[in-house]
């Protein structure tokens, strides 16, 4: 395992991102195997993508992409921001954030507490259209002469997993690791973590938990992205592949609806005790399915994306539950 960072006194809460633990999903039905989540809602800001902003950030200022005294722009479904947002916060930047409306308040509030800019755009729009979410952080980072992170073409946030996450999952298992199963927002996961696990045993397979709705599961399957669905987990899918995320590591591939998704994670906490985002439910549900389907035992690794403490007003929230046809 690796070390247990509560040993240590740190001098700065950025120092404390990475090195999360990993649990034995003891609870839950996995048949032959044994399922590993790996808890990323142990990171400062309670999520993986505290990762890749310091990396981003920090590359940004090694290569003079980003000077003393520049804003920083970026646009995410939250969780990215809020990673920004501790660094900016800490290294003395101002940050913008642009945020899709289908977002929970919790994220704004949280942002916007930790000193960020938030900008409400469209959510019921595509790529291109110029309410886009990354369409217009990257519009109004060129009218402020602002750093644009770009997380989604940002090779930063790929190298951030390859140097750090996917060599801690190695470790934690010892090597001893068959499967791995992520979702994909920018893709940096899945391309930094999936690669990684490759170059160390090729014979680890990579599975994609994709939302029912986004094209990446179904071109994975047809060779052919369908028409973008809309879906209410926050985080991942996608309507087009980010030019950082790369499908050919890619084993297998489930769609998880919305429901199944909420469920789990809402069983995540009743039978493990973890209180998990949507999204680590789409993960949770795909890997309860990849476990299930295998006849000989395998160590399968997944991921607790980040905390669900920034969903109380939805999946923790019977009325929004029951709205939604999640629960009767």
């Amino acid at each position: 395992m690796s070390d247990n960072k509560n040993n240590a006194v740190y001098t700065n809460v950025l120092d404390m991102i990475g090195n999360t633990a990993m649990v034995e999903l003891s609870n839950l039905d996995t048949g032959v195997c044994r399922l590993l989540g790996k808890l990323e809602l142990n990171n400062p800001t309670g999520s993986i993508k505290d990762r890749i902003a310091l990396n981003m950030i920090e590359k940004a200022e090694a290569t003079g992409a980003l000077k003393p005294g520049q804003t920083i722009v970026e646009a995410t479904a939250g969780n990215t921001g809020l990673g920004l947002a501790l660094v900016a916060a800490q290294k003395g930047y101002k940050l913008v954030i642009v945020l899709p409306d289908k977002m929970s308040v919790e994220k704004e509030y949280n942002l916007k507490a930790m000193g960020a800019e938030v900008i409400r755009t469209r959510s019921d729009v595509e790529k291109g259209h110029p309410e886009y979410y990354q369409d217009l952080a990257e519009t109004i980072a060129k009218e402020k002469d602002a750093f644009f992170v770009n997380q989604f073409g940002n090779p930063a946030n790929v190298e951030a997993h390859l140097k750090t996450t996917g060599p801690e999952i190695w470790q934690q298992t010892q090597g001893e690791i068959d499967a791995f199963v992520c979702g994909v927002g920018s893709g940096g996961t899945l391309s930094g973590v999936g690669g990684y696990l490759k170059s160390k045993k090729p014979s680890v397979e990579i599975v994609l938990a994709d939302p029912v709705g986004s094209i990446l599961a179904p071109l994975h399957h047809t060779g052919e992205a369908p028409p973008a669905g809309k879906w209410l987990v926050e985080g991942i899918g996608e309507d087009f592949v980010p030019s950082i995320c790369d499908l050919a590591l890619l084993d297998h591939a489930y769609s998880i609806s919305d429901k199944e998704a909420m469920l789990a994670s809402r069983e995540l906490l009743l039978k493990e005790g973890l209180m998990a985002g949507s999204s680590s439910g789409v993960l949770l549900q795909a890997a309860l399915n990849y476990c299930r389907q295998q006849t000989e035992p395998k160590t399968v690794v997944t991921l607790i994306c980040d905390t669900g403490n920034r969903y109380l007003s939805k999946l923790y929230n019977n009325d929004w539950m029951r709205e939604k046809g999640f629960i009767d």
